[in-house]
């Protein structure tokens, strides 16, 4: 005799009873549990919740969309009478919608089981987290978060599934579905920073900031924490950790978005990113370990207000149309070596829309591998030039000489590796 096994649940002439009964007494431990709330309105409870689960099963194995529908009409009027009858203060209609999907689950689960299940493990999470999520929304969210929070999905949902999936540009190397896919991945990298600095509070720091900074843009962040050392000088060390730990998103950030435009790529830069992932994380830790042994160090700047800049996504799309458009005329014009160049100077504007560019012309077979991998490295060196001018501009050669050896160690990591592994 075998020993028995969750798999085999699902399996069971009547497994899809089992499941049904399971999420109908998890769901009604839940609702009975709220009924000592006399403000709240919650019809049923532990004994009602699985019978309804029941009722579903028993309705979807007849095989007939009629009884089903003849069962879901019956409870929707159960539903519907509790409202009407409640005489709770805060009635609301979770409880009857809690009530009405426990019978679609019941009927889900004789035909998909783990699919039922999980729907109803989800409905009881959210059901038995109504404080924290109430308490979440109504005061730990502000009104722009939530209207970034909508902006974001409806740039995810709904204008990326419209955007054509073709080159539309006359070199057919501008594909509106991927630029817009790549702009989505920034922006759910500026709201995961954000989220993370909420979560975490100010206490970690300008490392955590400049970390999180580096996925909006690493050379922006450099900037900001050269004013910050200027300013400051007792946070000197701290800035400057931070505008290492900004250059880790870049890498980070360039190999997610080789991985959605050209895996193939990725894998041949592997080594050397990887490398300048190493030398950041270890320059960085190194940082902060004096930092934390400095008080002056606890001080953090004012978190930014918005979880993503909009106009900066938008500024990404438009400069990976634009480097895609240049480097596609050079190279069609002067071969590679235009291609090339055209890369390295969009290298200096945004490091991502460089290589994105690259990624994409090698994927198209206008650029060899061997290019495409020499105008990403020309395109992160353009990036490194590009903020060791903002570090000194903003926070002077003293600035400079604190964050110069990391990113002149990491891009250096880059080249040697990926030079002696290709």
């Amino acid at each position: 005799m075998g020993s028995f096994s969750l798999d085999m649940i699902w399996t069971l002439p009547y497994g899809g009873f089992l499941v049904a009964l399971g999420i109908g007494l998890l769901i009604g431990v839940e609702r009975e549990r709220r009924k000592v709330d006399s403000s709240v309105g919650a019809p049923g409870g532990i004994r009602t919740h699985a019978i309804i689960a029941l009722l579903g099963a028993a309705a979807a194995s007849f095989d007939s969309p009629a009884i089903v529908v003849s069962g879901a009409a019956v409870v929707g009027a159960l539903a519907v009478g509790s409202y009407l009858r409640s005489k709770a203060p805060d009635p609301g209609i979770t409880s009857e919608v809690a009530l009405f999907s426990t019978y679609l689950i019941g009927a889900l689960a004789i035909n998909a089981p783990q699919l039922a299940a999980a729907l109803g493990v989800l409905i009881a999470l959210l059901l038995a987290s109504r404080g924290v999520l109430h308490e979440f929304a109504r005061r730990s969210l502000s009104d722009r978060e939530v209207l970034d929070a909508i902006l974001l999905s409806g740039a995810a949902l709904v204008v990326l599934p419209l955007m054509p999936d073709r080159g539309v540009d006359p070199y057919g190397v501008v594909n509106p579905q991927l630029v817009w896919r790549l702009t989505v991945l920034v922006l759910l990298l500026n709201a995961f920073g954000y989220v993370a600095l909420r979560a975490l509070g100010p206490g970690r720091g300008l490392p955590l900031a400049g970390l999180f900074g580096g996925f909006v843009s690493s050379t922006a962040t450099i900037g900001a924490m050269g004013a910050q050392a200027r300013g400051t000088p007792a946070l000197a060390r701290a800035a400057a950790t931070a505008a290492t730990l900004s250059s880790l998103a870049t890498v980070l950030q360039m190999s997610m978005v080789l991985s959605l435009v050209n895996r193939s790529l990725l894998a041949q830069l592997a080594p050397g990113l990887a490398g300048m992932g190493l030398v950041a994380v270890i320059w960085a830790f190194m940082g902060m370990r004096a930092v934390r042994r400095d008080p002056a160090c606890e001080a953090t700047p004012a978190q930014a207000g918005r979880a993503f800049q909009p106009a900066y996504a938008l500024a990404f799309s438009a400069t990976i149309t634009a480097v895609l458009l240049m480097a596609a005329f050079l190279e069609r014009r002067y071969g590679s070596v235009g291609a090339l160049f055209g890369l390295t100077i969009g290298g200096f504007a945004d490091t991502h829309s460089a290589g994105a560019s690259a990624a994409a012309l090698q994927a198209k077979g206008a650029l060899s591998m061997h290019s495409a991998q020499l105008g990403v490295m020309l395109a992160m060196t353009a990036n490194t030039v590009s903020k060791l001018l903002v570090a000194q501009t903003t926070g002077g050669w003293g600035f400079v000489r604190a964050t110069a050896p990391a990113l002149l160690v990491m891009l250096a990591a880059l080249w040697v590796m990926t030079l002696a592994l290709r």
